[in-house]
């Protein structure tokens, strides 16, 4: 996987270039495997070829050819949704970290767990699920990851509060593990796993440079 990460580092530059197939799978794979990085620079690039590339060309759509704005019209369609991947299941799912539960189908039971990246200050996302709205609304400042989230009623979630850095995560001020609640189930990594019921919760830890 290593060799493969190489590769593609080597050889993009920072350019998405997959069809449908690997562009399923693409940027949640990276992050998966410890790579958030390189999925944010595919995200962001804005030079050929790349998403950014085509907004840069004022497409409100999604091209079928990389080089929709030179390639012959007659077969580049300009509203070919499909070749976005996972691009946006990846914003929802890793950057806001708001993701289904396999085992609790329909957001009975939800997996919230954020990856904070390259840049990024802040980031917000809402789904709709069938027990209502979850909310996701994260971000850095004075050295401390802030994270607001709303879990619905009837409905409990796994979080994952990063941290980078020493120190206690909070809820509203006071330390997590003593929350209404809000259960301690371990450390895993660099993140502090808890178990909440449905409600407002706001997490933060430590965010050092």
């Amino acid at each position: 996987f290593e060799r493969l990460i190489r590769k593609i580092t080597d050889e993009s530059k920072g350019h998405v270039g997959t069809g449908l197939i690997g562009g399923q799978w693409l940027n949640r794979v990276l992050t998966d495997f410890g790579r958030p990085d390189i999925a944010y620079r595919f995200a962001t690039n804005t030079t050929y070829p790349s998403w950014g590339y085509m907004m840069e060309k004022g497409a409100t759509t999604v091209w079928e050819l990389w080089n929709g704005d030179s390639a012959d019209p007659a077969m580049n369609s300009g509203n070919h949704v499909m070749l976005v991947g996972d691009l946006v299941i990846w914003l929802y799912e890793n950057l806001a970290g708001l993701k289904g539960d396999p085992g609790n189908p329909g957001f009975k039971h939800i997996v919230m767990q954020p990856t904070p990246v390259g840049d990024l200050s802040f980031v917000r996302a809402a789904h709709k699920s069938p027990h209502g709205t979850v909310r996701s609304a994260w971000k850095i400042a004075a050295e401390r990851f802030v994270w607001d989230i709303h879990v619905p009623v009837n409905t409990t979630a796994t979080v994952h509060v990063p941290a980078k850095g020493t120190g206690e995560v909070l809820e509203s001020g006071r330390p997590a593990r003593n929350a209404d609640g809000v259960t301690f189930l371990r450390m895993e990594g660099t993140s502090t796993v808890l178990q909440v019921s449905s409600g407002d919760y706001q997490f933060s830890s430590p965010w050092l440079p």
